[in-house]
């Protein structure tokens, strides 16, 4: 089996079987985390302001004991859990898959990676209600981004840290043109992954990846803020910075500029072909995310083959 995969036609099909699987996962990801990242939050402050409540009226109207008063503020606890319970949303893992449109449960063969949509042409059997093309498009780009690493890295633990290091890309993507936000669940996951890949060697030495972790938060810190005194609003959002410190810890500090020129020129041909799909006017906010993401790939596969033709375009 391993002769087999150390062959780079072979290793690159199989990580595009494996990519998608792990592109339906993401899908789910995607979808689920963000809604149960709201939940969460409300409970949090749903209880923050019980506990203040709860406070306020102990001052102005004392209880008639102090147990008492604790055993009301126990059962209004135990009745905020039970309702968060029955209301938060579905797991990533055990939940089963179900159409959004008519809740249908997915038998399993209409839950394989691109042939089930094909096979259903687009359409819940249930309801006939269009899929999403989101699914396809997670599941096909995560299999060709997982076949690229395969090409590029090998057979070897590199190849498993690029992997991981895509998947988290595709889903923040995914999550911030759906969303706008990204959760510190995936950046910083993928930015400590990045540091410790940095120490075993893989990619960059330890005092680069640090470096690069730090100038990539410092740098779209910096942009913010300049941003924000000039016009008096937010150009991005905090998990941009995390998500460019997260490149740096892969890519180096050298693979900083390189990743904010390409993401530049992305976000402006692909963004404007967004708004023009969408037919959305030039002051609609548009997720900076994806684009970094595109270019992190871009630089953590290929920048130095790119950076030595360009300076070899250019001396020539």
């Amino acid at each position: 089996m391993l002769d087999l995969l150390a062959n780079p036609t072979a290793l690159a099909i199989a990580c595009a079987v494996l990519g998608l699987l792990v592109g339906s996962f993401l899908n789910v990801v995607i979808l689920r985390l963000p809604p149960r990242l709201y939940a969460r939050w409300r409970e949090q402050a749903e209880e923050v302001m019980s506990q203040d409540l709860a406070a306020d009226e102990a001052e102005d109207r004392p209880s008639p004991t102090l147990g008492d008063h604790q055993k009301s503020v126990e059962l209004d606890a135990g009745q905020r859990a039970d309702a968060a319970a029955k209301s938060r949303p579905p797991d990533l893992v055990f939940s089963r898959s179900h159409c959004p449109h008519c809740k249908h449960r997915l038998a399993p063969w209409e839950n394989v990676p691109l042939l089930s949509f094909l096979a259903l042409r687009g359409r819940c059997r249930h309801c006939g209600k269009p899929i999403s093309w989101q699914y396809p498009a997670v599941e096909a780009i995560t299999a060709l981004a997982f076949a690229a690493c395969a090409l590029e890295l090998g057979l070897g633990w590199q190849l498993l840290a690029a992997l991981a290091f895509s998947a988290f890309l595709i889903a923040g993507s995914g999550i911030d043109l759906r969303t706008q936000l990204l959760p510190d669940e995936l950046t910083l996951p993928l930015l400590w992954l990045g540091l410790l890949c940095s120490v075993a060697g893989w990619f960059v030495a330890p005092a680069e990846a640090i470096v690069g972790a730090a100038l990539g938060y410092l740098a779209l810190w910096g942009v913010y803020w300049t941003f924000k005194l000039l016009t008096g609003r937010e150009g991005m959002g905090y998990g941009d910075f995390k998500l460019l410190a997260a490149l740096g810890a892969f890519t180096g500090y050298a693979g900083l500029l390189p990743i904010i020129l390409i993401s530049s020129i992305a976000g402006a041909v692909l963004g404007t072909a967004w708004l023009l799909l969408r037919g959305s006017g030039r002051a609609t906010p548009i997720p900076y995310g994806p684009f970094l993401a595109i270019a992190g790939f871009v630089q953590f596969l290929w920048g130095d083959a790119l950076l030595g033709s360009i300076l070899a375009n250019a001396g020539g």
